[in-house]
């Protein structure tokens, strides 16, 4: 029985690896041909946008391993019906459940490889792709420290303490200085919103100019700023679930929740990746009532259409439910797990019906 349940679990692995790569190779493509309508902004060259694409892979690699190891399973394990290769193991004595433990084994070790690739490889390559699209896009000196995000704009340094989740920026100080390099005037501002075609409207305003002289200060309520900044810059001190790893994501949350703040993305982020290995055990264990249940000689179209079919409604269903889970502030654990628990206990009772 080892014999034949290596056997499995090695042409799963097989079958799952060359959808993860047909899958990852048409959604690279996919994301390069969008980033080509950004070609020429700024210093975003061609070279960048292929370090870009290479450097988001691992995530986009992450997040297709559910999905493969159905279309792999579903391939490996019709091919294996459909040349009598399932009967002949039944005939030796494997049952049904060995033939689901088999499948399980398989999602173990592509579970081992998304937890690798999404807690030590994906965050890191995120950050990096993002950082070089954006100062790329961006021809303006930028510095990312402790103290915020410091731009240069002419002969002005702005500095951003803190970015909102609504896109504001928070305390704002804008220090501009002259041909002799001495300060000149000092801009405070407590909010801005960006209000298109280059205009920010400051709030909470505290002006104040300098010379040899004297100083002088003054008080405004808003006004507009005037400024080539692009409100996408930001997004580099933009905290995103999808940069963090589920240490940090979990960090985050505490640190959200202490602080009063909304923490309800974060929480279904973090969830969402607790959840992940469950998902891709149900993604294989789907694919066994498909092949027992199914009469031989289906064709591979049809698998794969079953395959893409079944995909494209879980992600819909978990995409719904994350939304809801948003909208009404629902617990986040339920949220995460309950697309899963609902397919899998359908896969089980379709299991059932096929042993």
């Amino acid at each position: 029985m080892k014999v034949l349940t290596y056997y499995i679990v090695k042409e799963i692995l097989k079958g799952s690896f060359v959808a993860l790569l047909c899958l990852l190779t048409l959604f690279n493509l996919f994301t390069f041909s969008d980033e080509l309508g950004d070609l020429g902004k700024g210093q975003y060259g061609l070279k960048e946008i292929v370090y870009y694409v290479s450097l988001t892979s691992p995530t986009v690699f992450y997040e297709l391993i559910p999905a493969s190891a159905l279309l792999g399973s579903l391939f490996i394990l019709g091919n294996m019906a459909n040349n009598r290769e399932l009967i002949a193991m039944q005939s030796a004595g494997l049952s049904v459940f060995g033939i689901v433990k088999s499948a399980l084994l398989a999602g173990a070790v592509l579970v081992v490889i998304a937890f690798l690739v999404g807690e030590f490889i994906a965050p890191l390559g995120e950050r990096m792709g993002q950082k070089i699209k954006l100062t790329s896009q961006n021809q303006k000196s930028i510095m990312h420290s402790r103290y915020g995000l410091w731009i240069r704009e002419g002969n002005q340094f702005i500095n951003v303490r803190r970015i909102q989740e609504d896109g504001k920026l928070a305390v704002i100080n804008m220090y501009e200085i002259d041909e002799q390099r001495h300060l000149r005037r000092l801009v405070s501002a407590k909010q801005a919103t960006f209000l298109g075609k280059h205009q920010w409207k400051l709030e909470g305003i505290l002006e104040s100019e300098v010379s040899i002289q004297q100083m002088h200060s003054r008080k405004q309520k808003q006004r507009i700023w005037k400024s080539s900044i692009d409100p996408q810059l930001f997004k580099m001190v933009t905290v995103n679930p999808n940069n963090l790893s589920l240490y940090d994501l979990a960090m985050y949350v505490d640190f959200l929740k202490e602080n009063h703040q909304k923490s309800q993305t974060f929480e279904l982020a973090f969830w969402g990746r607790v959840v992940n290995p469950l998902v891709t055990f149900v993604m294989l264990l789907v694919s066994v009532p498909f092949v027992i249940g199914i009469k031989r000689g289906v064709s591979v179209g049809s698998r794969i259409l079953i395959g893409v079919v079944i995909g494209m409604g879980f992600n819909i269903i978990d995409k719904i439910a994350s939304h809801y889970g948003l909208i009404y502030e629902l617990n986040a654990p339920w949220v995460a797990i309950l697309p899963s628990l609902l397919i899998l206990i359908v896969t089980l009772f379709a299991i059932r019906k096929a042993y």
